[in-house]
């Protein structure tokens, strides 16, 4: 995802921001709290004077501090998921160009726990509706999986979204590894490029 350096202005300016706009302030504002100061350091207090607004108005938008980390953990992993998914459309790749790419791309991206997504994930621990969420993000992964990988394959949509459902489980199991000092980074992108490449070469 591009860095965040330019919140939206805090409304204090000659137009006030609609409430879509606010929203979308206080999360990259939020993101930017967890980039410079750490997740602990996120609470809807603390938001709201970085944003340079008053509580309630933070309080509108996020009951509570979990809500705002979910909201948070779903939007920086939507906006990821999107960027990647539209770079890798409008640049059409061979099969074997476009395995790499997604192969690395997830790899790197699930295996890397000191991102901003995996910090916000981390802070979420314990909370009940993570569970939940975590499920909504692969399933928009698996979206993007058939997104990128569509053009290349002659199947149904169903077998499309079993393969693509199956591949994503791969690749957490593979990053899960990869984690756990299981086999290096690289190891695990040719083993999942392979993957990739194994079902639409058939």
């Amino acid at each position: 995802m591009e860095n965040v350096s330019n919140p939206l202005a805090s409304g204090s300016g000659s137009r006030r921001l609609s409430k879509v706009e606010r929203r979308q302030q206080l999360l990259q504002t939020a993101l930017l709290i967890v980039r410079e100061e750490d997740a602990d350091r996120l609470t809807l207090g603390h938001l709201a004077v970085r944003a340079g607004v008053s509580k309630p108005v933070v309080y509108d938008h996020f009951s509570t501090r979990s809500a705002l980390l979910i909201e948070l953990f779903r939007w920086i992993d939507t906006e990821r998921v999107d960027a990647f998914r539209n770079a890798m459309t409008g640049n059409p790749q061979t099969l074997e160009e476009t395995a790499q790419t997604l192969a690395s791309a997830y790899i790197h991206c699930a295996a890397d726990h000191t991102d901003e997504f995996h910090v916000v994930g981390a802070a979420l621990a314990g909370s009940n509706d993570k569970a939940v969420v975590f499920q909504e993000l692969l399933d928009n992964c698996v979206r993007m999986f058939i997104a990128v990988l569509e053009p290349h394959a002659a199947l149904s949509v169903a077998e499309m979204e079993r393969v693509c459902t199956g591949l994503v489980g791969a690749g957490e199991a593979l990053s899960s590894a990869t984690v756990r000092g299981r086999h290096t980074v690289d190891e695990a992108i040719t083993t999942f490029s392979s993957l990739i490449l194994g079902v639409f070469q058939r």
